[in-house]
């Protein structure tokens, strides 16, 4: 049996709303929430009922800082769990000019998190995905396997084992469809496995971009591992538009595994970023949004190649109108 982790997300009253739809995007309804307004509001609503409150027990309320709290197993779907909250709370960091959702960061209980990222390593083994894949974790060693090509992977703080299910559909679509020589951009990035696999497929022009300045290192060493070198970005697309210029347009495949309202929210740049004959594919999107997704991505003129599902997650390729 796994064992569990408590996380706490600190963010505002005004943040409560931003922080759960993140967290329900990622397929996460079971949560926590603590605000000292509704603590306040509580008892004043109630104060007819009370004989007795505990004064140090309303002074720690009343000046708590609004949280909000949810629990991960010490395993390697914890950490890729843990990692997708990381990038989607640098994503509302990124995109809170004003700051009204306050610190939006995680906080693991009774552990540090370098402690908890190592404690899920000894479930980390290799597997294979796909066709032609075999993933390990850089701490482990494995036989070569006739077929399959050797990923190595360190994901560290950064989504991308290969275990999570958005993450193999990509890759499977990715066997499917790249050719050597393909200009291939990354968005949303995260340890950069996408990128070595597409590297490896024989996509000779990786660009890879993410929100979070760790996961885009992360990603550079990762590359490294797999002997190449990986040019990337650091920024949100969406709102910097020096960013989208500098990454450029022309590519061949474009690979977007984020979460449906981040791929919404994209699907202008990733049309204009796509060359006529080019391929999109996206991930990350929980199925009963799919349809959304779809409807929303042909609209902004895509076509459905097809749309894949594994668990609760659906993948789709498509390609201009």
């Amino acid at each position: 049996m796994n064992n569990w982790t408590e996380v706490t997300i600190w963010t505002s009253r005004a943040g409560i709303d931003a922080v759960t739809g993140m967290l329900m995007d990622l397929g996460i309804d079971g949560f926590v929430i603590e605000d000292a307004q509704d603590f306040a509001d509580f008892l004043q609503d109630t104060e007819i009922y009370w004989d007795y409150v505990d004064e140090d027990l309303s002074k720690q309320k009343r000046d708590a800082e609004t949280n909000v709290k949810i629990y991960v197993e010490d395993s390697p779907a914890g950490a890729e769990l843990l990692a997708q909250v990381n990038a989607g709370l640098a994503g509302l960091r990124a995109r809170d000019a004003a700051h009204a959702f306050g610190r939006c960061t995680a906080e693991l209980a009774s552990i540090r998190q370098e402690d908890w990222e190592n404690n899920w390593k000894q479930f980390f083994k290799p597997f294979r995905v796909g066709e032609t894949f075999l993933i390990k974790p850089s701490w482990e060693t494995c036989e070569p396997e006739e077929g399959r090509r050797i990923l190595e992977i360190d994901p560290s703080s950064s989504f991308g084992t290969g275990a999570h299910n958005t993450t193999q559909l990509c890759i499977c679509e990715l066997e499917r469809l790249v050719r050597p020589g393909d200009r291939l951009l990354d968005m949303g990035c995260g340890s950069g496995i996408l990128s070595v696999a597409a590297h490896m497929l024989g996509a000779s022009d990786i660009t890879a971009v993410d929100i979070d300045a760790n996961a885009a290192k992360i990603a550079a060493e990762n590359a490294q591992k797999n002997g190449f070198s990986l040019r990337t970005h650091v920024g949100d697309v969406i709102g910097d538009a020096a960013l989208s210029e500098e990454i450029g347009g022309g590519y061949d495949i474009i690979v977007a595994n984020i979460v449906a309202d981040v791929i919404m929210g994209m699907q202008d740049i990733l049309k204009d970023k796509l060359q006529p004959a080019g391929t999109l594919i996206v991930s990350g999107i929980l199925a009963p949004r799919a349809d959304e997704v779809q409807q929303s991505l042909l609209s902004a003129g895509f076509a459905l190649d097809r749309r894949d599902q594994s668990g609760d997650w659906v993948a789709m390729t498509l390609h201009l109108a």
